[in-house]
């Protein structure tokens, strides 16, 4: 990769949940970039091989329990031990609960289980990240929300509310932080064939990326992780840097309709 296109040339950022799936891609390309990158994961092994394939001189594993705040203190320091800052936090790590058709047949310890981790993870996470970035006077604080914190309908009860918790801590927390020049944003993507999608729908990649495609507003493109990981690499670097409060949608323009109306149906032979 060029140097002129390394966006994130002498950063430092911790990713929580980067040792598998959409993280680990976040982790690689990030470092392709430039950024020194502090893995943040329970996956031991998992974590440990993405630093080595990284380069252990430009990244370092912690294992981090992100409902546990004793962890994600420890990540933290951990990263501005090692690499002297943390200029990019990124809250990524996150889980879904079994679905179940009707309210009544969910289960408090699941909800609440969904919630200590997509959303009490996620505070900690931006905690933590302002503990150290506050003295500093900068930094770029950025979570992972999804198409189902705008609408309803697109995942369980205990997610949705979770990622629209997400949306309300980054437009408060970015309130907060603006004095000190911190930036905070969340990413929103559609449908993606992430490993934990694959097992939470039970279908393989291809049939589960063909389902996605046939309900998504924009046609003849495929959302791929590395897709999203662009947009991260978009909200943490300088181009960004007036940017703070906003929760990017890449879901196609799905969140914006309701197809229903079919008010714009081109004839099928066009």
């Amino acid at each position: 990769m060029a140097a002129t296109s390394r966006r994130l040339e002498g950063n430092v950022a911790l990713i929580t949940g980067a040792a598998s799936g959409i993280g680990e891609c976040f982790a690689k390309l990030f470092a392709e970039h430039g950024a020194k990158i502090v893995i943040a994961d329970i996956q031991d092994q998992l974590g440990q091989a993405v630093c080595e394939a990284i380069g252990l001189s430009n990244s370092k594993y912690v294992h981090c329990d992100v409902t546990n705040e004793e962890d994600i203190k420890n990540a933290v320091d951990i990263a501005v031990a090692t690499f002297g800052k943390l200029d990019i936090m990124f809250n990524n790590a996150g889980i879904v609960d079994p679905y179940k058709e009707r309210v009544i047949d969910n289960e408090k310890p699941d909800f609440e289980r969904v919630l200590n981790v997509n959303v009490t993870g996620v505070l900690l996470g931006m905690k933590h990240a302002a503990r150290v970035m506050v003295p500093a006077r900068s930094g770029s604080i950025i979570s992972m929300a999804s198409v189902a914190s705008n609408i309803g309908g697109a995942a369980t009860h205990a997610y949705t509310c979770a990622k629209h918790a997400v949306t309300g801590l980054t437009k408060s927390l970015a309130v907060e932080l603006g004095q000190f020049s911190i930036r905070v944003n969340c990413l929103s993507p559609y449908a993606i064939a992430t490993p934990i999608a694959i097992t939470y729908f039970g279908l393989d990649k291809e049939t589960l990326e063909n389902k996605a495609n046939s309900l998504a507003n924009l046609k003849g493109v495929t959302l791929k992780t590395y897709d999203i990981a662009k947009a991260a690499i978009f909200l943490a670097s300088d181009e960004a840097k007036y940017i703070s409060g906003q929760n990017l949608s890449i879901d196609g323009g799905f969140s914006i309709v309701n197809p229903s109306f079919n008010l714009f149906q081109y004839p099928e032979n066009l």
